[in-house]
């Protein structure tokens, strides 16, 4: 794999995920926008999560088929989600977008991360999937903006035109250019073998419930800060695609802590230490967040200590059940999926009663996420 395919791919990745990412600091406009109480966005982005759940056993039919039918898959299904807002915004079009676009991710990310595992050694694999992830963050300090710009300028549902555009770009890239790894060969004991030995291999199910938890702890956060914000400190539209921005510089150094050091300290101690830091940006946030600066300080902070945490996962997720490697990532999305959805649903209800029971909980879920860390690292080889 060259540098440029790399940096095409991760620019691929920014284009999705801002599509995902965007409803959360807007969350307050898209509700005004369609008339509703947030809480019928919020219930949106849950259900979303809970859809992303059975994705993983779409992914036997979808391995087999080879890296780049899973790529070409997950943009399609994404232009498909743009478009439907694009032409006809509504809260129906908007539920069903949100679906596809969860589904195009938990297609395309981890064909995409099989298709780097297949090209590069264990060893190596933390830098470049860190570089990978660089996708993410950048969607908050540049795409997260740009749509906030755009809805400034024109209404809730614009940035989904522009979005659908790129899409369409994407896929094309993918067809003319990717030169697929061979195609896994079928598991002997039938289509939803692989999904069989996942099953049967406790360590990958434990390694599975990291991701789930510190998905639980980043998502009840993840979903109120906007509405905190705007509460709290009456920022408008333009401050909170400022303060996404903010989160995304975080979360960008989490990423290049990760591509610098993780293949250093090890995939699994790094997931640990990442969470106990987690835990304590978590406590903290409510403390030093009674100012706008203290509030993005805490912010920062909590999110870069997120996201070295989660990237830290990733290329141990690649190599725990190499045979079906794809399946495999696919479930470990699976459980951050229904990480989120159980942050999605709890936050409402925690924000009401106070924002720091919000950080509270966060912390309790970190908990649950150290002590599947500990096991697995009793038990990975």
């Amino acid at each position: 794999m060259n540098y440029f395919s790399l940096a095409t791919y991760a620019l691929i990745r920014v284009v999705m995920n801002t599509a995902y990412r965007m409803v959360y600091p807007f969350l307050v406009i898209f509700a005004r926008g369609l008339g509703l109480d947030i809480s019928v966005i919020s219930g949106l982005i849950g259900n979303r999560a809970i859809i992303g759940v059975a994705n993983p056993f779409l992914f036997p039919f979808i391995e087999t088929r080879g890296r780049k039918f899973g790529m070409l898959l997950g943009v399609g299904l994404f232009i498909l989600g743009m478009g439907m807002v694009a032409l006809y915004p509504s809260l129906t079009t908007l539920g069903i977008s949100l679906v596809l676009g969860m589904l195009s991710k938990s297609i395309f990310d981890p064909s995409l991360a099989s298709y780097v595992a297949d090209h590069v050694a264990y060893e190596k694999r933390g830098t470049v999937l860190g570089f990978m992830e660089f996708a993410w963050s950048l969607a908050f300090i540049l795409g997260v903006p740009a749509a906030g710009w755009m809805i400034a300028k024109g209404t809730w549902s614009t940035p989904f035109w522009v979005l659908g555009v790129l899409g369409i770009a994407a896929f094309v890239f993918v067809l003319l250019t990717l030169q697929d790894s061979e195609k896994p060969v079928r598991h002997a004991a039938g289509i939803f073998g692989n999904v069989k030995d996942i099953f049967r291999s406790r360590t990958v199910l434990v390694a599975f419930s990291i991701g789930l938890s510190i998905t639980s702890a980043n998502e009840v956060v993840n979903l109120m800060f906007g509405v905190w914000l705007e509460d709290s400190f009456k920022l408008q539209i333009a401050a909170l695609a400022g303060a996404s921005a903010i989160i995304g510089l975080s979360e960008l150094g989490g990423e290049g802590l990760v591509a610098l050091y993780v293949d250093r300290l090890g995939k699994v101690r790094a997931a640990g230490l990442g969470i106990i830091a987690n835990c304590i940006a978590a406590l903290i946030l409510p403390v030093i967040g009674r100012s706008a600066t203290g509030a993005l300080i805490g912010l920062f902070l909590f999110y870069i200590t997120f996201e070295f945490t989660i990237v830290s996962i990733i290329p141990l997720m690649t190599e725990v059940m190499p045979s079906a490697r794809a399946t495999t990532l696919s479930f470990a999305g699976a459980g951050n999926s229904l990480g989120r959805a159980i942050g999605a649903y709890l936050a409402p209800s925690l924000y009401a009663i106070g924002f720091f029971y919000v950080t509270g909980a966060a912390v309790l879920f970190n908990l649950l996420g150290l002590v599947a860390v500990w096991y697995v690292s009793h038990h990975h080889n």
